[in-house]
């Protein structure tokens, strides 16, 4: 199978075409390279100068103080203390590494026989 450009002239079909054909896919690699080399070492200047990339976070402590002072309460779903504070239920298991022991302790009353 070839491939033939007329306005090019391009033609993969015979021996010089295919050599043009893989020394523009050279080069363009070759370019490409260069732009991830340059975009590395852009980053990294700008992590030596201090400076983090990426989105702000959103979280502080004052969040994961609320979020772990509500987690125990049974009347509150992990999305709905995540909507309250104004962030994803996923940010909380980020942010939160004991969250599932910390409703794990939370056992409903009659599973206990009333006593809690």
């Amino acid at each position: 199978m070839g491939f033939t450009s007329p306005h090019e002239r391009l033609d993969t079909t015979t021996p010089g075409g295919r050599l043009v054909f893989h020394v523009f896919a050279a080069l363009a690699e070759f370019i490409r390279e260069l732009i991830v080399s340059g975009t590395r070492e852009g980053l990294a200047a700008t992590r030596a100068r201090g400076k983090v990339g990426g989105r702000p976070g959103v979280v502080n402590a004052d969040i994961i103080r609320a979020a772990r002072d509500m987690l125990p309460d049974p009347e509150h779903s992990i999305t709905s203390i995540a909507r309250l504070l104004g962030v994803s239920p996923g940010t909380l298991y980020n942010h939160i590494p004991d969250l599932q022991e910390l409703r794990a302790d939370r056992v409903p009353a009659q599973l206990e026989g009333g006593i809690r």
